[in-house]
């Protein structure tokens, strides 16, 4: 079984979805907003040419923990939104949008979304696993 800590590129003819396993948290928009590209019950599980990249582009960066990205064929990548939002949730997380430098055990990481820890619990830090409290009680 993985360890779930790389990122996999799933390759279409127009965009390429990447996954982080390990950061997501399920909130299912992808799977409830483009099913037809996104199916955890077959394999590949990611089916970039099962919808235009335009669409898919948009399903992904409704992905809160950044865990799901894109690249255009063409060179384009994801905007990043301004001004940067950070949200505080009733279970503790930290939401964040927009242009960000995140500091990891692998060294500083580019994101556009991220959903930070906010119990201190993850082993993950400083990203949310949904291992300690703040995950728990946002998973509902």
């Amino acid at each position: 079984m993985s360890s779930g800590t790389e990122k996999k590129a799933y390759e279409g003819k127009s965009i390429t979805v990447t996954f982080e396993a390990r950061r997501c948290l399920h909130a299912a928009e992808c799977v409830h907003g483009l099913p037809e590209v996104f199916d955890p019950g077959e394999r590949p599980w990611i089916r970039p040419d099962g919808a235009e990249a335009e669409r898919l582009a948009e399903v992904v960066r409704r992905c809160p923990s950044g865990a799901l990205q894109y690249e255009l064929v063409d060179g384009g990548s994801e905007p990043s939104d301004r001004p940067t939002q950070i949200t505080h949730n009733s279970a503790g997380q930290l939401i964040a949008r927009g242009e960000l430098s995140m500091d990891t055990a692998a060294g500083p990481r580019a994101e556009t979304r991220v959903v930070l820890c906010g119990c201190g619990q993850s082993r993950l830090q400083p990203y949310c696993d949904h291992t300690g409290p703040c995950g728990q009680a946002a998973s509902g």
